[in-house]
């Protein structure tokens, strides 16, 4: 193609930029739902109809960004995205549909079919599964209302089962692996300091780790993750050669408490503990985030993204 044919083009792109129009890659940083699923939603769904370029480059509105919050919102609420259509052009919600009374039948049916798929150890049913969901719904919604109850579920499952220890080896393995690609993926297309994520428990593959690794790295994020515990006494170390944004200790069970103080002080990034250790030494912790600003707790993955959030540390360099 000539450089005259493609100067209109060009032109077209960066007019509509100027106007305010912003490309899919802003939109998703901005809204936190990736590009695939944008486009889902657009092509099975008819729901956020951008404006297209000669070349076919999607460009979307503040109004249609209002839109993806307003579909956030619903989903969020338990609706599913195949229902989200007739509520956003329908007038004020009823005073059920306000305070979220919305059924959970969408998420408990994909729940029950991910533990059939564990308890009969398919992987590819799994995949075929969390793939489906993957597609039509952002990493936050799908931790949040799928992949975190299904693992309360799960432990409870396994707690004096015959065949838990297989069943849990089989789904915490088969989770590190589809997650952790996903975040080596995203890692080759991020820059910047990273955010070190490390494994304080015995337990490897620890799901709540992975989780929170999954979610920063889909918040555009690079991640460096220890899936094994490090002494604390030489995190310092790791601290030094990697100069991490901030470092994640992820932990199920007691942390060597007495140990964090050295580490705080010789740490001017931000240090997030969380897991359940946050329950086991809820006192001890918000006693030492009294004295250290740069410590902060979250007991799950999804509050853990809150408060890295809050702190700007979400952010592609």
């Amino acid at each position: 193609m000539s450089q005259a044919k493609q100067a209109p083009a060009e032109n077209e792109y960066q007019l509509a930029l100027a106007e305010g129009f912003r490309p899919i890659r802003d939109v998703a940083r901005i809204t936190g739902v990736n590009p695939v699923t944008l486009r889902a939603w657009e092509r099975r769904y008819g729901l956020i109809v951008p404006q297209r370029t000669a070349k076919g480059h999607r460009l979307y509105s503040e109004q249609h960004i209002a839109q993806i919050q307003a579909i956030l919102m619903w989903i969020n609420r338990g609706v599913s995205v195949s229902q989200v259509k007739v509520l956003l052009h329908s007038t004020v919600p009823t005073r059920a549909e306000a305070d979220g009374q919305w059924p959970d039948s969408q998420w408990s049916e994909k729940s029950q079919q991910l533990l059939e798929a564990v308890s009969k150890l398919a992987e590819r049913r799994l995949d075929d599964v969390f793939n489906s969901e993957l597609a039509l719904y952002p990493p936050t919604v799908l931790c949040s209302q799928l992949l975190l109850p299904l693992l309360n579920e799960l432990e409870q499952r396994w707690r004096g089962q015959f065949g838990a220890r297989l069943e849990q080896v089989f789904f915490y393995s088969w989770l590190r692996s589809k997650l952790g690609a996903r975040v080596y993926h995203n890692n080759r297309q991020h820059t910047g300091e990273p955010l070190l994520m490390v494994n304080c428990s015995d337990l490897p593959m620890a799901p709540g780790l992975w989780l929170s690794a999954w979610l920063a790295s889909s918040a555009q994020a690079p991640v460096e993750v220890f899936d094994w515990p490090v002494p604390q006494a030489e995190l310092s170390m790791a601290m030094e050669h990697i100069r991490p944004s901030a470092l994640l200790l992820y932990s199920t069970q007691p942390l060597n408490i007495s140990q964090l103080p050295t580490l705080l002080e010789g740490c001017a990034s931000t240090v997030l503990i969380t897991g359940p250790t946050v329950t086991i030494h809820h006192a001890e912790l918000q006693t030492l985030g009294a004295r250290y600003s740069n410590l902060t707790i979250a007991i799950d993955p999804i509050i853990a993204m809150q408060v890295l959030a809050d702190r700007h540390l979400l952010e592609d360099a």
